[in-house]
């Protein structure tokens, strides 16, 4: 198929946003299908306010129109509700064609976190974005409950993998008995990732964070004990997963984190606590402490078995969460044929 993905987040953004679709455009394009991606550099930006590593398109309607005129996809999947998201709704409602889009992150917590005005407000807006698609594809079963009774419709379920080949390649490196612990946690620095919680407590050992964000420098001021590495690569990444001994995910608004995947996959045991990404995510997983006291979590975690993370990390990968979002979506022509039929049609025999 020709399929178009139109997105807000993109490289050189390091997120689970870019990371999911960098991978389900690779694994797309391996089993044969021609993948467009509109994403910011191809548009004026400017910067997100409070996040200047975000880029946000300036007056993209036109361009857009253009190009998936030019292109003529499939289908067309609509991952962000972002003003490229806003361009690429306008252009297939205006042109009576099917769309799906992505529930990847859970803006009315951010903007509360942000903000203080209740995640309530938010949410209105966001049930229209997503009203007219066919499809609103979602990582978790938890989150799918939660949108269901907020009024959300048409939800289905699109998972996610991790890259076991630069996670998982290596063995965990043999701890020095007697070495201080390394409780590590990686992600955007911000504060809907909920880090003070973690930082705040009293655990022996080091506190490692890795990533970047409009937190940063204020945490590190705050907090001179904890080590910040900044953004690091993928490579280099894994091996800090292979130096640490906890990983701790504090976040409570998380739909997924992927990073969950990316630690278990490297022997981490996790800590984290018991709401919707990490139930989901670490259900059955004999090496994640889920807790509401998140030192409980952090010293249970520690006396878990990295072999039993990696066995969990197996469970997932690319190629099957491909398989998800190809049969999620609805296309409106005959692959290679530009043979206008109904969605309902096609996606059925898909």
């Amino acid at each position: 198929m020709k399929i178009a993905i139109i997105t807000d987040a993109w490289s050189p953004q390091i997120n689970g946003v870019v990371k999911t679709l960098e991978q389900t455009v690779r694994c797309l394009r391996a089993e044969g299908h021609e993948v467009l991606v509109l994403e910011p550099t191809e548009f004026s930006t400017m910067a997100c306010p409070g996040y200047p590593e975000i880029r946000l398109s300036l007056l993209p309607y036109r361009r857009v129109k253009a190009i998936l005129s030019g292109f003529s996809p499939d289908a067309i999947h609509i991952a962000t509700e972002g003003p490229l998201g806003f361009a690429g709704r306008r252009y297939a409602l205006k042109n009576g064609l099917n769309f799906t889009t992505a529930y990847h992150t859970k803006f009315p917590e951010y903007l509360e976190a942000r903000t203080g005005i209740p995640a309530k407000h938010f949410y209105p807006a966001m049930r229209w974005f997503h009203s007219s698609a066919k499809a609103v594809m979602v990582s978790t079963d938890s989150v799918i409950s939660e949108l269901q009774a907020k009024g959300f419709g048409n939800l289905v379920k699109w998972s996610r993998g991790v890259d076991m080949s630069v996670f998982g390649s290596d063995p965990p490196r043999n701890k020095k008995e007697g070495a201080d612990p390394v409780f590590l946690f990686v992600g955007r620095i911000a504060v809907e990732k909920n880090l003070e919680d973690f930082l705040g407590l009293r655990l022996p050992g080091e506190k490692w964070l890795v990533g970047d964000g409009p937190a940063l420098e204020n945490l590190a001021d705050r907090y001179p004990d904890a080590i910040f590495f900044g953004s690091k690569t993928h490579a280099e990444l894994a091996e800090i997963y292979r130096m640490a001994d906890v990983f701790v995910f504090p976040s409570k608004t998380d739909t997924f984190g992927l990073v969950l995947l990316e630690a278990m996959a490297s022997g981490l045991p996790v800590a984290a606590y018991p709401v919707a990404g990490p139930m989901d995510v670490l259900a059955g997983c004999e090496a994640a402490a889920l807790r509401n006291d998140l030192l409980e979590a952090c010293l249970t975690a520690l006396e878990l078995n990295p072999k039993h993370a990696i066995a969990h990390a197996q469970q997932f990968s690319w190629q099957h969460t491909t398989g998800q979002f190809l049969r999620n979506l609805h296309p409106n022509y005959a692959p290679s044929t530009n043979r206008a039929i109904t969605g309902n049609s096609m996606h059925a025999s898909h």
